[in-house]
């Protein structure tokens, strides 16, 4: 089985876009009347270094 590593990926143009489309959902979600409740639960660790050696690997960052 092959594993996913997500540092080899964060950055690239796809991933850019999830978040920008989280983030408009989430402002959006945020500014009604009644309160939200967000659980994510397929993150990663939060902060990937896009300058280290496994993130220039592919080039998508």
């Amino acid at each position: 089985m092959l594993s996913y590593q997500h540092g080899f990926h964060a950055g690239n143009r796809a991933d850019v876009l999830k978040h920008a489309v989280l983030d408009t959902l989430l402002r959006s979600a945020a500014a009604g009347p009644r309160p939200i409740f967000y659980v994510e639960t397929h993150s990663g660790r939060g902060r990937y270094d896009l300058t280290n050696a496994q993130a220039r690997k592919r080039g998508e960052s």
